[in-house]
C-alpha cells in the first residue's frame, strides 16, 4: 500500500551550500509561521554553537503541508565529522533534495552524501541553490552534477533526476532558468511529483526502525524512526530487537507517540505506515533497534555506525587554579556528563581508564570533539584535555594500520607551493592537481588523519585566510611513519602570580606571547611560543626593582606586542603531547602535564 498523503525527504549537501536556509523558506511558505511572526534566520539550527558557527551538527526533523500532502523534512549536517548523522537518517526517507551551490558546484561532501543516497536507491532531486550570486554558473554546475552521478554509477532513473534552480535566501525556485522568480511552489511540486510515496503493509505486524535518538531531561531517551509496516498505538506492547544483536529481545510498552508538525512534536494516539514518529518511554532504546509487534519480531537491517578515528583524554582538572571557575569539577560530574552525551551522539565512544579521574573519549574528528568540549564548558564544567591522537589497529598479518583522509584544498596559485611542502612533510601524497573556480588551484592529497592534527591553523596562516580545505575519511591503511609536529617549543611560566608588563616585555623577545598583562598564571603554565625548538621558563611576574635614581613611572615606555589569543580549536591544535588544555567556563589555559620543572626534566630524560 502507498500513502499518497505523505512524502519523506532529507536535504543533503556540502557545508554551507544552503540546506538550512532552504528548509527555513519551505517552512515559511507552507504557512508554518503566522504572517506577523518574527522568525530568526536558520531556525532549524537550534543550538547556540550551530548558530554561532553557521553549521548544522545534529539532523533535525520538521514537517510542512502542501496541497494536503504532509512533507516530512530532515535537515542534515554537511560536515565530514558529522557524516554518521547523514548515513543514519537516510534510512527514514524515500528521496533526497541534493543542494549544490551555483558557483562552487559539487564539493567533496556532496560526493559523500550523494553516494550514500544512491546506495540506498533513493530518488534524487537536484536543487542548484544561490543562483542569484553574481558569479553563479548554473549550466556548468548541471554538467558537473551529471558527471558526478555517472562517476558514482547512478542507474538510468537516478541520472534522469529533475533539476530545480533556487535562491533559498530570496525565497524562490524555478524549473527553468528563464522562469519567473516568484516562490517555492516549483520545488514543492517537484517533491510531490518525483519523490515516491512511502510504501508498506498496513495489515502486517508493526516494524519501526529507530534512526535517531533525541534526549530530554524530563522524559529521557526519545527514539525517532519511520513506520515501515503496520500501525503503532499508544500503550501497545512491543518487542525491541536489533539486526546486529541477534540475542536482543526486550518487551517494551509505547507510553507516548508524537508526529512532527512544523517545528513542533504533536502527541498522537496512533500512526500508520510511512509516518515519521518520535517514541518516548523506552529507557534503553538505541539507534538501529527495531520496534516490532509481539507476534513476529523481525529486525530491519541497518548499516553499522562508522567507527571513531580520533581520541582525547578528558581529565579532572588538577591545576593550582582548579575548582575556582567551574560549577562541575569532580570525576563523578565528568563521568556522568560524558556518558549522558552517549544518549544522543552515536559516533562517540567513552571508556573509563585505570585512573578514576581520566576518561578516553573517541570521536570522528577534531571538530566533533571540540563541539562537545565547548558545550560542556558552557554548561559550567571544568576539566582538562590532552592532545588528540588517532586510533590505530592491526590487520591479520599484525601490521599497524592508521586512518587515512582525502584532503581537497582550493588555494590561490601563489600559496600552492607552501601547502604542498607542508602536507608532504606530514606524510601527505599529492593525488591530483587542477584548476578550481575563481582562479584557484585545487590540490588533492591522501594523508594520515594524524597529519591533519594541528594543521588547520597553519594552513590559514600560509594561505593568508584564502584557502578552503575539505576532508573525507577514506579508511585504514599501513602506518606511514613518524611525523614531526610543532617545530617550536613553549614559553613556560616560572612562578605563580599575576603577569606584569615588565616581565612580559622581557619574555616577548623569546617568542610569541599568548597572554597579556594582569592575567593570573601558575608555574608550569604555557604563556607563549618560543622562537626556537626547546621549552624555556620565563618569569612574567617579575617587577622592576625600584632605586632612588629610577622612578616607577618609567615603565610606561615599555611596548608590548599584542598577544595571540587562541580559540578552543587553535588551542587543541597548539598543544603538544606533554601538555594539557585546561578548560573552564571562563578561560582556556595551556599547561605542562608535569608542572614541577625538576620532575619534568627527569621525565624528559627517561
Amino acid at each position: 500500500m502507498k500513502r499518497e498523503d505523505v512524502r519523506n525527504i532529507a536535504i543533503i549537501a556540502h557545508v554551507d551550500h544552503g540546506k538550512t536556509t532552504l528548509v527555513d523558506e519551505l517552512l515559511k511558505q507552507s504557512g508554518v509561521f503566522r504572517a506577523n511572526q518574527e522568525v530568526q534566520e536558520r531556525v532549524m539550527d537550534s543550538n547556540d554553537i550551530e548558530r554561532e558557527r553557521g553549521i548544522t551538527i545534529l539532523s533535525k526533523n520538521t514537517a510542512v503541508y502542501y496541497n494536503d500532502v504532509k512533507i516530512n523534512i530532515i535537515d542534515t549536517p554537511g560536515h565530514a565529522d558529522f557524516g554518521g548523522e547523514v548515513e543514519r537518517v537516510l534510512k527514514m526517507v524515500d528521496g533526497v533534495v541534493l543542494v549544490v551551490d551555483a558557483f562552487e558546484g559539487p564539493m567533496p561532501q556532496t560526493k559523500f552524501v550523494l553516494r550514500k543516497a544512491l546506495e540506498l536507491d533513493l530518488s534524487v532531486i537536484v536543487c542548484i541553490n544561490k543562483i542569484d550570486r553574481p558569479e553563479a554558473r548554473p549550466e556548468e554546475v548541471i554538467e558537473e552534477v551529471l558527471e558526478l552521478l555517472m562517476d558514482l554509477e547512478a542507474n538510468d532513473e537516478q541520472l534522469d533526476c529533475p533539476f530545480v534552480f533556487a535562491s533559498a535566501k530570496s525565497g524562490f525556485a524555478m524549473n527553468n532558468l528563464e522562469d519567473e522568480k516568484v516562490n517555492m511552489v516549483p520545488l514543492f511540486e517537484t517533491i510531490i511529483n518525483h519523490i515516491p510515496a512511502p510504501e508498506g503493509d498496513m495489515e502486517a505486524p508493526t516494524q519501526v526502525l529507530i534512526s535517531t535518538i533525541d534526549y530530554n531531561e524530563y522524559v529521557g531517551r526519545i527514539g525517532v524512526g519511520k513506520i515501515d509496516n503496520g500501525k503503532l498505538k499508544v500503550n501497545q506492547d512491543c518487542i525491541l530487537v536489533n539486526h546486529h544483536e541477534p540475542d536482543k529481545k526486550k518487551r517494551v510498552k509505547i507510553s507516548k507517540l508524537y508526529e512532527f508538525d512544523g517545528l513542533n512534536r504533536v502527541e498522537v494516539t496512533e500512526a500508520t505506515v510511512g509516518a515519521i514518529v518520535a517514541i518516548s518511554g523506552i529507557s534503553d532504546i538505541h539507534i538501529g533497534d527495531t520496534i516490532c509487534s509481539t507476534e513476529n519480531p523481525q529486525p530491519i537491517p541497518f548499516q553499522k555506525i562508522s567507527e571513531p578515528t580520533i581520541a582525547m583524554q578528558f581529565l579532572v582538572n588538577d591545576s593550582p587554579f582548579a575548582g575556582q571557575e567551574g560549577k562541575f569539577v569532580t570525576s563523578r560530574h565528568l563521568r556522568d556528563r560524558l556518558f549522558r552525551e552517549l544518549n544522543t551522539d552515536v559516533s562517540l565512544r567513552v571508556e573509563e581508564s585505570e585512573n578514576a579521574d581520566c576518561f578516553k573519549v573517541s570521536g570522528r574528528g577534531e571538530l566533533h570533539l571540540s563541539v562537545l568540549i565547548e558545550n560542556m564548558r558552557r554548561e559550567g564544567y571544568e576539566f582538562a584535555v590532552s592532545k588528540a591522537e588517532v586510533l590505530t589497529k592491526y590487520n591479520d598479518r599484525n601490521q599497524l594500520l592508521e586512518p587515512m583522509e582525502t584532503v581537497f584544498i582550493d588555494v590561490p596559485e601563489e600559496f600552492s607551493g607552501s601547502v604542498i611542502q607542508k602536507l608532504s612533510s606530514r606524510k601527505g601524497e599529492l593525488q591530483g592537481m587542477g584548476s578550481a573556480q575563481g582562479g584557484y588551484t585545487r590540490l588533492e592529497f591522501l594523508i594520515p588523519s594524524r597529519g591533519l592534527i594541528g594543521y588547520r591553523g597553519e594552513f590559514m596562516t600560509d594561505t593568508k585566510g584564502n584557502g578552503i580545505m575539505n576532508t573525507s575519511f577514506e579508511g585504514y591503511d599501513l602506518y606511514k611513519g613518524d611525523i614531526a609536529y610543532r617545530k617550536q617549543g613553549s614559553l613556560i611560566a616560572f612562578e605563580t602570580g599575576e603577569s606584569i608588563t615588565y616581565g612580559l616585555y622581557n619574555a616577548q623577545e623569546r617568542g610569541t606571547l599568548l597572554i597579556g598583562p594582569g592575567e593570573k598564571v601558575y608555574a608550569g603554565m604555557v604563556i607563549g611560543q618560543n622562537g626556537k625548538m626547546e621549552d624555556v621558563e620565563v618569569n612574567v611576574c617579575k617587577r622592576k626593582q625600584l632605586t632612588n635614581t629610577r622612578a616607577s613611572g618609567s615603565d610606561d615606555a615599555l611596548k608590548l606586542t599584542t598577544p595571540r589569543i587562541l580559540s578552543l580549536e587553535e588551542s587543541l591544535e597548539f598543544i603538544e603531547t606533554d601538555e594539557l588544555l585546561e578548560v573552564t567556563p571562563k578561560n582556556l589555559r595551556i599547561r605542562k602535564k608535569i608542572l614541577d620543572p625538576t620532575m619534568r626534566k627527569r621525565a624528559q630524560r627517561k
